[in-house]
């Protein structure tokens, strides 16, 4: 009996990066043509986990630009000749302060981001042939994106949710009210049998979340109305 599972047509490696353990993940599809999303840091673990499953990185999505998302992105250019696309563009104010961000945290490395190309809400991006949809999710940050595949249902949302939790809002230009607008209004409607990577700790899906995540699941919003 041969199983019947439909397969995603790439393959993701996730690996963790910086000392706040960001998930950044690599797409490969069938050529070996690869996106990167979020390489906050840790270059060379990087170009070696991409290496190890014959990864050719081409595109460096990025969903915000804070200094554990973005930190290698312009070095992982460098080494690839990769074109960086994303995020939208009010996350100016944060690209424009990762190298400072870095310096405050202690730690060496990191470099402001110019991407090529800056995104918008219901974009395409595309990979070999693989399309990608994006939606803008301003709260965490003004100009955050989640990057998502149809056909693999599989999101990739950054800082704007979790496992059980939401991303912060205490950083300079968060808004709560609009984080809160951009699930429900963004990534709820995609589905709830769409599996999410977050940008920290264990993948869960937004039906999973709508049932049980104490900030937003739907018993807990409609009790604010």
């Amino acid at each position: 009996m041969t199983d019947q599972t439909p397969q995603p047509p790439f393959k993701i490696q996730i690996v963790p990066v910086t000392p706040f353990q960001q998930n950044c993940s690599i797409i490969r599809a069938a050529s070996g043509a690869a996106a990167i999303v979020d390489p906050g840091g840790e270059p060379d673990k990087l170009m070696a986990a991409a290496e190890q499953i014959g990864a050719r990185i081409e595109k460096i999505w990025l969903t915000h630009g804070h200094l554990d998302h973005a930190g290698a992105a312009e070095e992982i250019k460098r080494r690839t000749g990769a074109i960086i696309e994303g995020p939208a563009k009010p996350e100016t104010y944060w690209l424009e302060r990762v190298r400072e961000s870095w310096k405050k945290m202690g730690w060496e490395g990191g470099e402001d981001v110019t991407p090529d190309r800056w995104l918008s809400d219901g974009d395409t991006l595309e990979l070999d042939g693989n399309e990608f949809g994006v939606v803008t999710t301003p709260g965490h940050t003004p100009g955050h994106v989640v990057i998502y595949s149809q056909a693999a249902r599989l999101a990739f949302v950054g800082d704007v949710i979790f496992k059980g939790s939401v991303g912060r809002t205490d950083f300079p230009m968060s808004d709560p009210p609009a984080l809160i607008e951009s699930i429900v209004t963004k990534l709820w409607p995609l589905g709830d049998d769409m599996t999410f990577i977050p940008g920290h700790g264990p993948m869960s899906t937004f039906g999973q979340e709508r049932q049980t995540n104490p900030f937003v699941a739907d018993r807990v919003l409609a009790g604010r109305r």
